[in-house]
């Protein structure tokens, strides 16, 4: 059996998924499908409610959160480290963090601050955008 993609998602792509007006609708889809495993810290679950409450509202955040900690493949990440790859917007190294802590294949992000990590050695972190994600997932 094939081990399923391991992804952090930034809170940017996971914002524009939860519509079903969206163009990245899909994204969700597969996550509560199970097409891939996606990884969180509880730092990430706090700024994807905080953000999600105020781009819809806190009912929608609670919905969206619940339906996370409920799906077997949402595997939540403990952070011992770290790393303070992402200078220009700091706030961002919670995903670098998880990714790292979780070994995944992708953090998939739209923000183009994580691009620096690109030009860094170690550790090594794979971004993508959403929509090369789509072809990785091949849908």
């Amino acid at each position: 059996m094939k081990n399923k993609l391991r992804v952090v998602i930034d809170t940017n792509v996971l914002l524009v998924a939860i519509s079903s007006k969206s163009e990245y609708h899909w994204i969700f889809k597969n996550l509560l499908n199970g097409s891939y495993e996606l990884y969180i810290s509880n730092e990430i679950l706090m700024e994807y409610e905080e953000i999600i409450s105020s781009k819809f509202n806190s009912e929608v955040a609670q919905d969206v959160l619940r339906a996370l900690l409920m799906l077997p493949n949402v595997l939540q990440t403990a952070i011992y480290f770290k790393w303070n790859l992402i200078s220009e917007d700091p706030d961002d190294n919670k995903f670098v963090d998880c990714a790292v802590s979780a070994n995944v294949d992708y953090l998939v992000s739209n923000d183009n601050h994580f691009s620096i990590l690109e030009s860094i050695d170690f550790p090594k972190i794979s971004i993508i955008k959403a929509k090369e994600f789509k072809d990785v997932l091949n849908l």
